[in-house]
Protein backbone atom coordinates (compact mmCIF):
# COMPACT_ATOMS: atom_id res chain seq x y z
CA UNK A 1 0.00 0.00 0.00
CA UNK A 2 1.49 3.77 -0.13
CA UNK A 3 2.10 5.08 2.74
CA UNK A 4 2.59 8.49 4.50
CA UNK A 5 6.43 7.50 3.78
CA UNK A 6 5.54 6.69 0.01
CA UNK A 7 7.27 3.54 0.63
CA UNK A 8 6.01 -0.12 0.80
CA UNK A 9 5.81 -0.78 4.42
CA UNK A 10 3.40 -3.79 6.37
CA UNK A 11 1.62 -0.80 8.42
CA UNK A 12 -0.55 2.08 7.07
CA UNK A 13 0.61 5.57 8.93
CA UNK A 14 -1.07 8.29 7.34
CA UNK A 15 -3.47 8.66 10.09
CA UNK A 16 -1.06 7.69 13.15
CA UNK A 17 1.24 10.64 13.46
CA UNK A 18 -0.14 12.97 16.09
CA UNK A 19 -0.43 16.82 15.67
CA UNK A 20 1.83 17.03 18.72
CA UNK A 21 5.57 18.49 17.41
CA UNK A 22 6.09 17.69 20.94
CA UNK A 23 5.15 14.38 20.94
CA UNK A 24 6.18 13.69 17.55
CA UNK A 25 10.45 14.68 19.03
CA UNK A 26 9.65 12.44 21.80
CA UNK A 27 8.67 9.15 19.81
CA UNK A 28 11.68 10.26 17.31
CA UNK A 29 13.89 11.08 19.85
CA UNK A 30 13.19 6.94 21.55
CA UNK A 31 13.44 5.89 18.08
CA UNK A 32 16.89 7.11 18.17
CA UNK A 33 17.78 5.77 21.52
CA UNK A 34 16.43 2.44 20.88
CA UNK A 35 18.17 2.32 17.46
CA UNK A 36 21.36 2.99 19.30
CA UNK A 37 20.84 0.77 22.44
CA UNK A 38 20.92 -1.87 20.03
CA UNK A 39 24.62 -1.60 18.96
CA UNK A 40 25.67 -0.50 22.28
CA UNK A 41 24.37 -3.92 23.73
CA UNK A 42 25.60 -5.72 21.11
CA UNK A 43 29.24 -4.24 21.61
CA UNK A 44 28.97 -4.64 25.61
CA UNK A 45 27.55 -8.00 25.12
CA UNK A 46 30.36 -9.19 23.16
CA UNK A 47 32.77 -7.22 26.13
CA UNK A 48 30.90 -9.55 28.50
CA UNK A 49 31.08 -12.85 26.46
CA UNK A 50 34.85 -12.35 25.92
CA UNK A 51 35.51 -12.62 29.78
CA UNK A 52 32.26 -15.42 30.48
CA UNK A 53 33.77 -19.41 30.40
CA UNK A 54 31.07 -20.62 29.06
CA UNK A 55 31.12 -18.77 25.87
CA UNK A 56 34.78 -18.68 25.64
CA UNK A 57 35.08 -22.60 26.11
CA UNK A 58 32.43 -23.28 23.63
CA UNK A 59 33.79 -21.52 20.88
CA UNK A 60 37.39 -22.50 22.15
CA UNK A 61 39.18 -19.05 21.66
CA UNK A 62 42.47 -19.67 23.46
CA UNK A 63 43.31 -19.20 19.76
CA UNK A 64 43.83 -15.87 19.06
CA UNK A 65 42.85 -15.00 15.47
CA UNK A 66 39.54 -16.94 16.31
CA UNK A 67 38.37 -14.38 19.36
CA UNK A 68 39.30 -11.03 17.18
CA UNK A 69 37.17 -13.39 14.40
CA UNK A 70 34.23 -13.96 16.73
CA UNK A 71 34.35 -10.49 18.03
CA UNK A 72 35.40 -8.23 15.01
CA UNK A 73 33.53 -10.08 11.97
CA UNK A 74 30.18 -7.41 12.93
CA UNK A 75 31.97 -4.79 11.34
CA UNK A 76 32.89 -6.78 8.16
CA UNK A 77 28.65 -6.62 7.87
CA UNK A 78 29.28 -2.70 8.89
CA UNK A 79 31.45 -2.23 5.74
CA UNK A 80 28.63 -4.56 3.46
CA UNK A 81 25.82 -2.08 4.79
CA UNK A 82 28.43 1.10 4.39
CA UNK A 83 29.07 0.53 0.94
CA UNK A 84 25.30 -0.29 -0.33
CA UNK A 85 22.61 1.07 1.85
CA UNK A 86 22.76 4.47 0.82
CA UNK A 87 21.22 4.22 -2.02
CA UNK A 88 18.34 2.21 -0.31
CA UNK A 89 17.69 4.94 1.62
CA UNK A 90 17.35 7.68 -0.92
CA UNK A 91 15.01 4.93 -2.74
CA UNK A 92 12.85 3.67 -0.49
CA UNK A 93 12.86 6.92 2.49
CA UNK A 94 14.74 7.12 5.29
CA UNK A 95 11.80 5.73 7.68
CA UNK A 96 11.40 2.78 5.69
CA UNK A 97 14.68 2.47 5.46
CA UNK A 98 15.24 2.24 9.04
CA UNK A 99 12.58 -0.59 9.59
CA UNK A 100 14.22 -2.85 7.18
CA UNK A 101 16.90 -2.30 8.65
CA UNK A 102 15.59 -3.53 12.26
CA UNK A 103 14.02 -6.46 10.46
CA UNK A 104 17.62 -7.54 9.22
CA UNK A 105 18.83 -6.85 12.53
CA UNK A 106 16.29 -9.11 14.06
CA UNK A 107 16.79 -11.95 11.90
CA UNK A 108 20.39 -12.12 12.88
CA UNK A 109 19.87 -12.08 16.37
CA UNK A 110 18.08 -15.40 15.80
CA UNK A 111 20.73 -16.87 13.45
CA UNK A 112 23.58 -16.00 16.16
CA UNK A 113 21.11 -17.43 19.34
CA UNK A 114 20.94 -20.38 17.45
CA UNK A 115 24.88 -20.82 16.52
CA UNK A 116 26.55 -24.25 16.97
CA UNK A 117 29.71 -23.32 15.46
CA UNK A 118 32.08 -20.20 14.80
CA UNK A 119 30.82 -20.28 11.04
CA UNK A 120 27.48 -19.73 12.21
CA UNK A 121 28.09 -17.40 14.94
CA UNK A 122 30.47 -15.23 12.70
CA UNK A 123 27.90 -15.36 9.92
CA UNK A 124 25.45 -13.71 12.31
CA UNK A 125 27.47 -11.21 13.64
CA UNK A 126 28.23 -9.99 10.13
CA UNK A 127 24.04 -9.91 9.52
CA UNK A 128 23.91 -8.11 12.86
CA UNK A 129 26.74 -5.94 11.57
CA UNK A 130 24.89 -4.96 8.84
CA UNK A 131 21.68 -4.65 10.15
CA UNK A 132 23.28 -2.39 13.08
CA UNK A 133 25.17 0.13 10.71
CA UNK A 134 22.06 -0.11 8.03
CA UNK A 135 20.25 1.46 11.27
CA UNK A 136 23.10 3.83 12.12
CA UNK A 137 23.10 5.04 8.35
CA UNK A 138 19.51 6.13 7.71
CA UNK A 139 19.10 6.91 11.48
CA UNK A 140 20.80 10.04 11.47
CA UNK A 141 20.31 11.24 8.28
CA UNK A 142 16.51 10.42 9.56
CA UNK A 143 16.21 12.68 12.24
CA UNK A 144 19.04 15.05 11.27
CA UNK A 145 16.35 15.90 8.37
CA UNK A 146 13.13 15.74 10.11
CA UNK A 147 13.56 17.28 13.78
CA UNK A 148 13.89 21.12 14.47
CA UNK A 149 17.13 22.27 14.94
CA UNK A 150 16.52 23.20 18.33
CA UNK A 151 16.15 19.09 18.79
CA UNK A 152 18.60 18.16 16.41
CA UNK A 153 21.88 18.17 18.71
CA UNK A 154 19.80 16.26 21.73
CA UNK A 155 18.52 13.87 19.34
CA UNK A 156 21.65 13.31 17.27
CA UNK A 157 23.66 13.23 20.96
CA UNK A 158 21.65 10.74 22.49
CA UNK A 159 21.42 8.40 18.94
CA UNK A 160 24.98 7.50 19.89
CA UNK A 161 24.53 8.23 23.98
CA UNK A 162 22.00 5.43 24.47
CA UNK A 163 24.65 3.14 23.16
CA UNK A 164 25.92 2.99 26.93
CA UNK A 165 22.40 2.47 27.76
CA UNK A 166 22.72 -0.84 25.77
CA UNK A 167 25.64 -1.63 26.86
CA UNK A 168 24.76 -1.07 30.90
CA UNK A 169 21.53 -3.30 29.86
CA UNK A 170 24.20 -6.16 28.25
CA UNK A 171 26.60 -5.79 31.22
CA UNK A 172 24.01 -6.43 33.98
CA UNK A 173 22.72 -9.73 32.16
CA UNK A 174 25.82 -11.02 31.13
CA UNK A 175 26.86 -10.71 34.68
CA UNK A 176 23.86 -12.44 35.39
CA UNK A 177 24.47 -14.97 33.19
CA UNK A 178 27.52 -15.67 34.31
CA UNK A 179 26.75 -17.83 36.70
CA UNK A 180 25.23 -20.56 34.35
CA UNK A 181 27.58 -23.36 33.05
CA UNK A 182 25.39 -24.31 29.96
CA UNK A 183 25.17 -22.16 26.94
CA UNK A 184 22.28 -20.28 27.88
CA UNK A 185 24.85 -18.67 29.41
CA UNK A 186 25.65 -17.21 26.35
CA UNK A 187 23.17 -17.49 24.17
CA UNK A 188 20.26 -15.54 26.52
CA UNK A 189 21.91 -12.24 26.58
CA UNK A 190 22.14 -12.65 22.71
CA UNK A 191 18.44 -13.34 22.18
CA UNK A 192 17.11 -10.49 24.50
CA UNK A 193 19.26 -8.14 21.61
CA UNK A 194 16.19 -8.42 19.51
CA UNK A 195 13.75 -6.93 21.68
CA UNK A 196 15.18 -3.06 20.63
CA UNK A 197 14.55 -3.80 17.18
CA UNK A 198 11.04 -4.91 17.73
CA UNK A 199 10.59 -1.53 20.08
CA UNK A 200 12.05 0.31 17.12
CA UNK A 201 8.91 -1.18 14.43
CA UNK A 202 6.57 -0.29 17.11
CA UNK A 203 6.97 3.67 16.77
CA UNK A 204 7.84 3.75 13.30
CA UNK A 205 4.22 3.75 12.15
CA UNK A 206 3.71 7.36 14.77
CA UNK A 207 6.23 8.86 13.03
CA UNK A 208 6.51 10.83 9.70
CA UNK A 209 8.81 10.50 6.82
CA UNK A 210 11.81 13.06 5.98
CA UNK A 211 10.51 16.58 4.76
CA UNK A 212 13.57 16.91 2.75
CA UNK A 213 13.39 13.67 1.25
CA UNK A 214 9.75 14.15 0.64
CA UNK A 215 10.62 17.37 -1.23
CA UNK A 216 13.25 15.94 -3.38
CA UNK A 217 10.57 13.13 -4.71
CA UNK A 218 8.21 16.15 -6.03
CA UNK A 219 5.76 15.77 -2.83
CA UNK A 220 5.93 19.33 -1.28
CA UNK A 221 2.66 19.38 0.44
CA UNK A 222 3.31 16.45 2.40
CA UNK A 223 6.84 17.84 3.21
CA UNK A 224 4.64 21.17 4.48
CA UNK A 225 2.63 19.39 6.33
CA UNK A 226 5.67 17.37 8.03
CA UNK A 227 7.50 20.62 8.63
CA UNK A 228 4.05 22.12 10.41
CA UNK A 229 3.40 18.72 12.59
CA UNK A 230 7.40 18.89 13.86
CA UNK A 231 8.01 22.74 14.36
CA UNK A 232 4.06 24.29 15.21
CA UNK A 233 1.89 21.67 16.13
CA UNK A 234 0.11 21.13 12.47
CA UNK A 235 0.00 24.87 11.67
CA UNK A 236 0.77 25.64 8.20
CA UNK A 237 0.83 29.03 8.53
CA UNK A 238 3.34 29.33 11.41
CA UNK A 239 6.21 31.82 10.43
CA UNK A 240 9.09 29.82 11.36
CA UNK A 241 6.86 26.32 9.60
CA UNK A 242 6.99 28.85 6.53
CA UNK A 243 10.67 30.09 6.60
CA UNK A 244 12.01 26.27 7.23
CA UNK A 245 9.75 25.25 4.99
CA UNK A 246 11.16 27.76 2.28
CA UNK A 247 14.80 27.14 3.00
CA UNK A 248 14.33 23.69 2.21
CA UNK A 249 11.98 23.96 -0.94
CA UNK A 250 14.50 26.46 -2.39
CA UNK A 251 17.66 24.33 -1.46
CA UNK A 252 16.33 21.24 -2.87
CA UNK A 253 14.92 23.04 -5.95
CA UNK A 254 19.13 24.20 -6.46
CA UNK A 255 20.52 21.04 -5.74
CA UNK A 256 18.21 19.49 -8.13
CA UNK A 257 19.14 22.30 -10.90
CA UNK A 258 22.64 21.82 -10.23
CA UNK A 259 23.50 18.48 -9.64
CA UNK A 260 23.27 14.93 -11.44
CA UNK A 261 20.50 12.24 -10.37
CA UNK A 262 21.76 10.98 -6.47
CA UNK A 263 25.05 9.29 -7.14
CA UNK A 264 27.76 8.19 -5.13
CA UNK A 265 30.08 10.32 -7.93
CA UNK A 266 28.33 13.83 -7.17
CA UNK A 267 30.79 13.08 -3.16
CA UNK A 268 33.90 13.79 -4.85
CA UNK A 269 32.95 16.34 -7.56
CA UNK A 270 33.13 19.56 -6.03
CA UNK A 271 35.93 20.86 -3.28
CA UNK A 272 32.74 21.85 -0.81
CA UNK A 273 31.17 18.18 -1.81
CA UNK A 274 35.02 16.98 -0.77
CA UNK A 275 35.46 19.32 1.87
CA UNK A 276 31.99 17.39 3.63
CA UNK A 277 33.26 14.18 2.65
CA UNK A 278 36.86 14.73 4.52
CA UNK A 279 34.99 16.11 7.50
CA UNK A 280 32.51 12.87 7.68
CA UNK A 281 35.34 10.93 7.70
CA UNK A 282 37.64 12.52 10.25
CA UNK A 283 35.06 11.73 12.67
CA UNK A 284 34.70 7.73 11.54
CA UNK A 285 38.06 7.43 11.80
CA UNK A 286 39.26 9.80 14.40
CA UNK A 287 36.41 8.13 16.91
CA UNK A 288 37.26 4.47 16.37
CA UNK A 289 40.81 4.73 16.71
CA UNK A 290 40.94 6.84 19.76
CA UNK A 291 41.39 3.90 22.16
CA UNK A 292 38.01 3.14 22.94
CA UNK A 293 37.72 -0.40 21.18
CA UNK A 294 40.32 -1.66 23.67
CA UNK A 295 37.90 -0.59 26.22
CA UNK A 296 34.62 -1.73 24.51
CA UNK A 297 35.89 -4.89 23.19
CA UNK A 298 38.74 -5.79 25.20
CA UNK A 299 38.00 -4.66 28.84
CA UNK A 300 38.85 -8.01 30.01
CA UNK A 301 42.84 -8.37 28.35
CA UNK A 302 43.07 -5.03 29.68
CA UNK A 303 42.29 -5.28 32.92
CA UNK A 304 44.30 -8.59 33.21
CA UNK A 305 47.39 -6.21 32.33
CA UNK A 306 46.56 -3.83 34.83
CA UNK A 307 46.46 -6.42 37.24
CA UNK A 308 42.66 -7.79 37.93
CA UNK A 309 41.61 -11.38 36.72
CA UNK A 310 39.11 -12.07 38.69
CA UNK A 311 36.27 -12.69 36.23
CA UNK A 312 33.13 -11.60 38.34
CA UNK A 313 35.35 -8.53 39.49
CA UNK A 314 35.58 -8.09 35.91
CA UNK A 315 31.84 -8.19 35.02
CA UNK A 316 31.27 -5.55 37.54
CA UNK A 317 33.44 -3.44 36.19
CA UNK A 318 32.09 -3.36 32.95
CA UNK A 319 28.74 -2.13 34.42
CA UNK A 320 30.10 0.61 36.26
CA UNK A 321 32.14 1.73 33.72
CA UNK A 322 29.19 1.96 30.93
CA UNK A 323 26.74 3.66 33.95
CA UNK A 324 29.72 6.09 34.43
CA UNK A 325 30.30 6.62 30.26
CA UNK A 326 26.58 7.22 30.13
CA UNK A 327 26.37 10.16 32.73
CA UNK A 328 29.70 11.43 30.68
CA UNK A 329 28.02 11.03 27.37
CA UNK A 330 24.79 12.70 28.58
CA UNK A 331 27.08 15.72 30.11
CA UNK A 332 28.37 15.48 26.42
CA UNK A 333 25.28 16.64 24.60
CA UNK A 334 24.42 19.05 26.51
CA UNK A 335 27.74 20.92 26.19
CA UNK A 336 27.48 19.96 21.95
CA UNK A 337 24.26 22.16 21.97
CA UNK A 338 25.56 24.59 24.97
CA UNK A 339 29.19 25.49 23.10
CA UNK A 340 29.13 23.91 20.05
CA UNK A 341 30.91 20.93 17.60
CA UNK A 342 34.19 22.04 17.85
CA UNK A 343 34.94 22.91 21.50
CA UNK A 344 33.24 19.98 22.78
CA UNK A 345 35.77 17.84 20.72
CA UNK A 346 38.39 19.75 21.33
CA UNK A 347 37.64 19.09 25.09
CA UNK A 348 37.61 15.30 24.52
CA UNK A 349 40.77 14.51 22.42
CA UNK A 350 42.71 16.46 24.56
CA UNK A 351 41.93 14.71 28.00
CA UNK A 352 41.16 11.60 26.56
CA UNK A 353 44.80 11.84 24.88
CA UNK A 354 46.07 12.30 28.85
CA UNK A 355 44.30 9.53 30.57
CA UNK A 356 45.68 6.92 27.89
CA UNK A 357 49.36 8.12 28.21
CA UNK A 358 48.19 7.42 32.17
CA UNK A 359 46.74 4.25 31.40
CA UNK A 360 49.76 2.77 29.35
CA UNK A 361 52.30 4.54 32.19
CA UNK A 362 50.28 2.75 35.32
CA UNK A 363 49.96 -0.93 33.27
CA UNK A 364 53.54 -0.70 32.75
CA UNK A 365 54.66 0.27 36.26
CA UNK A 366 51.95 -1.57 38.11
CA UNK A 367 50.23 -4.35 35.49
CA UNK A 368 52.83 -7.41 37.08
CA UNK A 369 52.82 -5.84 40.57
CA UNK A 370 50.50 -6.86 43.95
CA UNK A 371 50.51 -3.04 44.91
CA UNK A 372 46.54 -2.29 45.08
CA UNK A 373 46.58 0.98 45.04
CA UNK A 374 48.58 1.20 41.27
CA UNK A 375 45.66 -1.16 40.42
CA UNK A 376 43.47 0.80 41.15
CA UNK A 377 44.92 3.98 39.82
CA UNK A 378 45.19 1.84 36.36
CA UNK A 379 41.76 1.07 36.53
CA UNK A 380 40.78 5.04 37.26
CA UNK A 381 42.43 6.30 34.96
CA UNK A 382 40.49 3.43 32.21
CA UNK A 383 37.43 5.54 33.73
CA UNK A 384 38.92 8.75 32.74
CA UNK A 385 39.36 8.16 29.49
CA UNK A 386 36.05 6.04 28.55
CA UNK A 387 34.36 9.51 30.04
CA UNK A 388 36.67 11.89 28.21
CA UNK A 389 35.85 9.88 25.23
CA UNK A 390 32.46 9.79 26.22
CA UNK A 391 32.30 13.35 26.72
CA UNK A 392 33.18 14.19 22.85
CA UNK A 393 32.90 11.18 20.56
CA UNK A 394 29.86 9.81 21.86
CA UNK A 395 27.91 12.44 20.50
CA UNK A 396 29.06 13.86 18.26
CA UNK A 397 29.54 10.16 16.52
CA UNK A 398 26.20 10.85 14.84
CA UNK A 399 25.32 14.70 15.71
CA UNK A 400 28.28 16.10 13.02
CA UNK A 401 28.15 14.22 10.11
CA UNK A 402 24.88 14.20 8.97
CA UNK A 403 24.88 18.03 9.40
CA UNK A 404 27.53 18.57 7.12
CA UNK A 405 26.27 16.29 4.41
CA UNK A 406 24.06 18.11 2.21
CA UNK A 407 20.77 16.45 1.04
CA UNK A 408 21.82 14.74 -2.16
CA UNK A 409 25.32 13.16 -0.53
CA UNK A 410 23.47 12.96 2.72
CA UNK A 411 22.47 9.55 2.53
CA UNK A 412 25.56 8.07 0.01
CA UNK A 413 27.56 10.15 2.39
CA UNK A 414 26.68 8.36 5.96
CA UNK A 415 27.17 5.32 3.45
CA UNK A 416 30.86 6.52 3.31
CA UNK A 417 31.02 7.09 7.04
CA UNK A 418 30.15 3.84 7.66
CA UNK A 419 32.43 2.34 5.47
CA UNK A 420 35.46 4.21 7.24
CA UNK A 421 33.78 3.54 10.80
CA UNK A 422 33.69 0.10 10.44
CA UNK A 423 36.65 -0.26 8.23
CA UNK A 424 38.71 1.32 10.75
CA UNK A 425 37.09 -0.69 13.54
CA UNK A 426 37.31 -3.81 11.92
CA UNK A 427 41.30 -2.98 11.66
CA UNK A 428 41.45 -2.37 15.29
CA UNK A 429 38.88 -4.56 16.83
CA UNK A 430 41.11 -7.68 14.87
CA UNK A 431 44.51 -6.03 15.56
CA UNK A 432 43.97 -4.95 19.62
CA UNK A 433 44.46 -8.84 20.53
CA UNK A 434 47.35 -9.24 18.73
CA UNK A 435 48.85 -5.87 20.04
CA UNK A 436 48.05 -6.17 23.65
CA UNK A 437 49.49 -9.43 23.44
CA UNK A 438 52.91 -8.93 22.10
CA UNK A 439 53.47 -5.75 22.85
CA UNK A 440 51.47 -4.80 26.47
CA UNK A 441 51.73 -1.28 27.88
CA UNK A 442 53.13 0.66 24.96
CA UNK A 443 49.83 -0.39 22.54
CA UNK A 444 48.35 2.59 24.79
CA UNK A 445 51.16 4.96 24.18
CA UNK A 446 51.18 4.53 20.27
CA UNK A 447 47.37 4.77 20.49
CA UNK A 448 47.77 7.90 23.02
CA UNK A 449 50.40 9.66 20.34
CA UNK A 450 48.40 9.46 17.44
CA UNK A 451 45.54 10.80 19.13
CA UNK A 452 47.00 14.04 20.09
CA UNK A 453 47.63 14.15 16.04
CA UNK A 454 43.65 14.80 15.83
CA UNK A 455 43.82 17.98 17.93
CA UNK A 456 45.21 20.53 15.50
CA UNK A 457 43.12 18.51 12.59
CA UNK A 458 40.09 19.61 14.21
CA UNK A 459 40.54 22.85 15.57
CA UNK A 460 41.91 24.35 12.06
CA UNK A 461 39.89 22.44 9.69
CA UNK A 462 36.08 21.62 11.25
CA UNK A 463 33.84 24.01 10.62
CA UNK A 464 31.02 24.86 13.70
CA UNK A 465 27.23 24.04 12.88
CA UNK A 466 25.87 24.87 15.90
CA UNK A 467 22.50 26.77 16.11
CA UNK A 468 21.97 26.40 12.18
CA UNK A 469 19.24 25.00 10.42
CA UNK A 470 20.82 21.81 7.52
CA UNK A 471 20.24 24.55 4.38
CA UNK A 472 21.88 27.76 6.74
CA UNK A 473 25.22 24.94 7.12
CA UNK A 474 25.36 24.56 3.56
CA UNK A 475 25.93 28.54 3.36
CA UNK A 476 29.00 28.05 5.44
CA UNK A 477 30.37 25.26 2.78
CA UNK A 478 29.07 26.39 -0.32
CA UNK A 479 29.83 30.30 0.26
CA UNK A 480 26.12 31.21 -0.32
CA UNK A 481 22.87 30.39 0.73
CA UNK A 482 20.72 28.61 -1.58
CA UNK A 483 17.54 30.23 -0.72
CA UNK A 484 16.11 33.62 -0.23
CA UNK A 485 14.31 32.83 2.98
CA UNK A 486 15.55 34.12 6.31
CA UNK A 487 17.15 32.29 8.67
CA UNK A 488 14.96 30.90 11.02
CA UNK A 489 16.75 31.66 14.11
CA UNK A 490 15.75 35.57 13.26
CA UNK A 491 12.52 34.45 12.66
CA UNK A 492 11.95 32.93 15.76
CA UNK A 493 13.63 35.77 18.06
CA UNK A 494 11.26 38.04 16.21
CA UNK A 495 13.84 40.15 13.79
CA UNK A 496 12.80 38.57 10.18
CA UNK A 497 9.42 38.26 8.98
CA UNK A 498 7.78 35.49 6.74
CA UNK A 499 5.15 35.18 4.29
CA UNK A 500 2.65 32.64 2.72
CA UNK A 501 2.63 32.55 -1.47
CA UNK A 502 -1.10 34.40 -0.55
CA UNK A 503 0.81 37.26 1.79
CA UNK A 504 2.96 37.77 -0.97
CA UNK A 505 1.03 38.14 -3.46
CA UNK A 506 -1.12 40.61 -1.69
CA UNK A 507 1.80 42.65 -0.93
CA UNK A 508 3.07 42.85 -4.17
CA UNK A 509 -0.03 43.87 -5.55
CA UNK A 510 -0.13 46.34 -3.11
CA UNK A 511 3.61 47.73 -4.22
Amino acid sequence: MRTFSGAILPFPTKDRVPNSSLAIAILLVCCSMITSTTFGYDGSMINGLNILPAYFNYFDLSNTTTLALNTASVWIGGILAGVSYGKVTDIIGRRASLFWAAVITLIAVVLQTAAQNVAMFVAARILIGFGTSASALSGPAYLAETLPFKWRAWGLGIFNDFYYVGGLIAAGITYGTSFMSSTWAWRIPSAIQGVFSIMCILILPFVPESPRWLAYEGRPEEALRVVALTHANGDMSDPVVLAQYKEIIDTIAYEKTVAEPLSVAQMFKTPSARKRIILCTSVAVFSTVAGNVIVSYYLGSMLNHAGITNTTTQLQINIILNAFSLLCALAGTYYVDRIGRKPTAIISISSLTIFLFMVGALTKTYGNSTNNSGIYATVASIFLFQGAYSFGWTPLLYVYPPEILNYRIRANGMGVFQFWLNGTALMAVFAFPFALQNIGWKTYMINAAWDALEIPFVLYYWVETHKKTLEEIDELLDGVKHSDAPDVEKVIRGEAEVYTEKEEKDRDSKE
